[in-house]
């Protein structure tokens, strides 16, 4: 880009070369240097401080300062396209140091070059120009759009796997299709869509099938979906508009443009570099005070197949790199930037950095993950990378927490707009948090993303705090997560449940070995329609989740300890408890939920689980039965403004009553102007409105369905005299209500120790009586004749 000195527009025009006077005197004077992308000459008086090159000026500050890394310097850098032969790297000896871009709407750096090609047609669509031998790139830039690597199937926003997907993208039949398989890129979903692999297909088989490399893109292996496939880098599929494909043979660039673009003058740019900036120090020597902001970083080359490593027994694998790549550092910053048009990651801080503070930034269209902090393994005491491993009891070490200072503590994500993260890896996340101490989240708008807005990896060691997000459009290409999802298969995880309940019955607080600081999840708005709201799996152990707004599936709390849930709103939906532990101390408490209890499978009901408000008696009763929620409330909570997503209740609810309190409505997202204008906000939920002389089609009681009669056809098909009582729709094998002479499936409740049942209200009702005494008699119709039964209920 040609630049002259009168386009340096809101910087100082008449600066004289002070600084550098001052430096040379031996005054501790700040530097202040100033790049422009420019090749016309720099004024006389200009030259020892403007530079045509971010190197150059940090060249300068080296020479300058002449060892002395406290003398504070700052490089301006004016509007421009600042294209990179290698990443900025800075040591050490670059600390108190500022990077000052104009703003990212002038600056922009990329890693990619521009090309000067010849374009011709080949036929009545398809272009082809020459390009310099030895090029590699995966990414193609025509006048700023990313072009579309030619694939089958073709390209598809609106479809919801890989933007297009088939079921024989590798079939035989297809790969025969082509004259160079080798090169072809495989992308599939995890068989349980948790997460997704990459291989490239390098050869082919007697038997017509593809010779794969790669898959090691998640720590839950698995075969690749038989449905949820897409290949790409194969010249026989561009065959639509805007798809392209690089021959390397033979040194040619294959494009089908799109309407309106004239490739004869069109810019061209392909991408080459992974990585933009990396700011890398040691534990001994490490980068202080760089501030990096104002600048677009775009155009890197995608990361899939690079070199992956497990993140402890988490499902996630990862690259460790990124656009911007933090390692070794204290109190650096990087903020008001735009990250777009990636391959891999955005943000990655790894392994030993403190004080990093990532604020006002807005990153989309990434490849993967947008900001990552992940620990080095070696801090983790005894640890595994796997599922299926473990440290015995026996040689475990049992010392509590880190057992080095290799990991990210004490940084702060604040005020980003995140959202179209993981368009290619999608084992992503829009925060990614793995073997790291005290990170705070807080009031980022985290949105449209494959898999979770915010994933905790495991629970070492905790003490984040998660605040003010708000995170929706989630799980959209995968399933079995949440917009929020941790993991803790930390020390006192076994793969064996039984194995881990002997453990955790003899140690109680080995949890607490990892996850010595309690994570706080407070006044965020989650939606997730493809799982979970908040989803606690295997082993996420203390937590405190309060007032906090769950749009749509609710809060899941696998197996763990020490979690406490309180004052959050969970609309439509309820908490999901899934195989608790007998002893977890697990607290929910002053909730508003929409539903009754979705449990699944518990060896025990936590420390307390009451004080709680359900939309229906019903929903009440169910968790009554197990003498929980003895001091809950049912009926309509009295929401001031449901279709402004306004849950905050009227002064007159009597959800206040239980105890539930108020939380602001009006604070989730990114709050910086500029951002927040453009930020999307959840759809509403459409309540469901339950009238309390209303029973729901089905219950759970003692893990067995039952539904209220509600119809003269079921009362002619099961042969009762009204349409009055409950039906069996499944048993549970091992339910005590299903032991000896107990219900069995089909089986029609007529009468509980002579009180007729009307339905499944009357029917809770009626159990609660007889818990204590563990059995009641019943009367149920059974093939069209009344049986009396003595039901366990323990």
């Amino acid at each position: 880009m040609a630049l002259s000195m009168r386009h340096w527009t809101g910087l100082k025009l008449g600066w004289l070369p002070l600084a550098l006077l001052f430096v040379i005197s031996g005054c501790q004077q700040p530097i202040e240097l100033y790049v422009v992308a420019s090749d016309e000459p720099i004024p006389e008086n200009r030259t020892e401080t403007t530079f045509t090159s971010i190197n150059a000026a940090l060249d300068k500050v080296m020479e300058l300062r002449n060892g002395k890394t406290d003398v504070p310097a700052t490089i301006n850098i004016a509007a421009g396209d600042y294209y990179l032969d290698a990443p900025l790297q800075l040591d050490s000896e670059l600390s108190n140091l500022k990077i000052i871009g104009q703003g990212p709407s002038k600056v922009k750096i990329k890693g990619s070059v521009p090309l000067q090609l010849a374009w011709s047609k080949t036929d009545s669509q398809l272009h082809v120009a020459d390009v310099p031998q030895g090029l590699d790139f995966d990414q193609l830039v025509v006048d700023g759009v990313p072009q579309i690597l030619a694939r089958y199937p073709n390209y598809d926003e609106s479809a919801q796997y890989w933007q297009g997907y088939a079921e024989d993208a590798i079939s035989k039949e297809r790969l025969a299709s082509w004259a160079k398989p080798s090169g072809a890129f495989f992308h599939a979903l995890h068989r349980g869509k948790w997460g997704g692999f990459h291989w490239k297909i390098t050869g082919v088989k007697d038997d017509g099938t593809p010779i794969l490399e790669g898959g090691h893109q998640n720590n839950r292996g698995s075969a690749p979906h038989e449905e949820y496939r897409m290949v790409e880098n194969v010249l026989e599929e561009l065959d639509s508009p805007g798809e392209w494909f690089l021959d390397k043979e033979a040194n040619k660039l294959y494009l089908w443009p799109t309407a309106g673009i004239n490739l004869h003058n069109a810019t061209v740019e392909v991408s080459h570099l992974k990585s933009l900036i990396e700011v890398k120090g040691t534990l001994d020597q490490p980068v202080k005070n760089v501030q990096i902001s104002g600048i677009k970083f775009e155009h890197t080359r995608r990361t899939f197949m690079e070199e992956y490593e497990a993140l402890l027994r988490s499902d996630w694998t990862i690259y460790r790199g990124g656009v911007l790549f933090y390692e070794g550092t204290e109190n650096c910053s990087v903020t008001d930037c735009e990250f777009t048009n990636l391959g891999g990651n955005a943000i990655m801080v790894s392994k030993y950095n403190s004080g990093l503070n990532i604020s006002g930034n807005l990153i989309h269209d990434i490849g993967a993950s947008a900001v990552s902090f992940v620990g080095d393994p070696s801090a983790v005491r005894s640890p595994s990378f796997n599922y299926g491993q473990f440290v015995e009891l026996s040689e475990m070490d049992t010392v509590k927490g880190p057992q080095n200072e290799l990991y990210p503590r004490a940084c702060l994500v604040e005020n980003n707009l995140i959202h179209r993260i993981g368009r290619i890896e999608k084992q992503s996340a829009g925060i990614q948090i793995s073997m790291a101490m005290h990170i705070t989240a807080r009031h980022n708008s985290v949105y449209d993303v494959p898999r979770a807005g915010i994933n905790i990896g495991d629970g070492t060691w905790g003490g984040h705090v998660l605040e003010y997000n708000d995170v929706f459009n989630t799980v959209l290409e995968t399933s079995d997560h949440g917009s929020f999802n941790a993991w803790g298969r930390d020390r006192f995880w076994h793969p064996k449940r039984k194995v881990m309940d002997s453990i955790t019955t003899a140690y109680p607080d080995l949890y607490a070995l990892d996850a010595i600081h309690t994570t706080v999840i407070r006044n965020n708005r989650f939606r997730c329609d493809h799982g979970w709201d908040i989803d606690l799996d295997d082993g996420s152990s203390n937590y405190h989740i309060y007032n906090n707004l769950c749009l749509s599936s609710g809060i899941k709390l696998r197996e763990g300890f020490a979690r406490v849930v309180e004052n959050n709103i969970l609309v439509n939906n309820s908490l999901h408890p899934h195989v608790w532990f007998a002893n977890s101390r697990d607290v929910f408490r002053h909730n508003i939920v929409g539903d009754a209890y979705q449990d699944v499978g518990l060896l025990g009901w936590g420390k307390e689980l009451d004080y709680n408000f359900f939309p229906t008696e019903e929903a009440m009763l169910k968790s009554q039965v197990y003498d929980r929620d003895m001091h809950s409330a049912f009926g309509d909570p009295l929401f001031k403004d449901a279709g402004a997503l306004d849950f905050s209740v009227a002064d007159n609810s009597p959800a206040l009553e239980i105890g539930f309190e108020n939380f602001p409505m009006d604070s989730f997202g990114v709050q910086k102007p500029e951002l927040r204008k453009i930020a999307k906000t959840p759809e509403v939920p459409t309540t469901k409105k339950i009238n309390d002389s209303e029973t729901s089609p089905e219950v759970a009681w003692l893990r067995n369905r039952l539904k209220s009669v509600v119809s003269e056809q079921e009362q002619s098909a099961y042969g009762l005299n009204s349409a009055e009582g409950v039906i069996v729709l499944s048993i549970w094998k091992p339910s005590p209500a299903a032991q000896g002479n107990g219900i069995r499936k089909g089986d029609v409740i007529l009468e509980v120790e002579g009180e007729k049942i009307k339905n499944t209200i009357d029917f809770l009702n009626e159990t609660k009586k007889h818990q204590e005494s563990g059995q009641m008699g019943v009367v149920v119709m059974r093939d069209q004749k009344e049986a009396p039964l003595q039901v366990q209920l323990k």
